[in-house]
């Protein structure tokens, strides 16, 4: 295990992925973005499976990232496909 390498996320990497993902107001650059914080999200998971000691707290903060990007990934895709009432009127 080389827990020194330079793909090593750290709890503080993988967060500011996530919220540069959720505060993106450019709907081109939102899949991308919510790309990249699932990769570090994974990869923060892999390094969390491998060390020792409780990590219980950061993990469930994973997982609950996890879902919320699936949520915004899904709601994206969503309003791009489905007129606004005022539109479809």
């Amino acid at each position: 295990m080389n827990t020194g390498s330079s793909k090593s996320l750290d709890s503080g990497a993988w967060r500011n992925l996530y919220k540069a993902a959720l505060f993106e107001v450019d709907n081109a650059r939102l899949p991308e973005r919510i790309a990249q914080a699932e990769k570090a999200l994974a990869l923060r998971a892999r390094e969390l499976f491998h060390l020792a000691g409780d990590n219980i707290e950061e993990e469930q903060a994973l997982d609950d990232t996890m879902y919320a990007l699936h949520a915004l990934r899904n709601t994206s895709q969503t309003s791009h496909r489905t007129p606004h009432r005022s539109e479809a009127a």
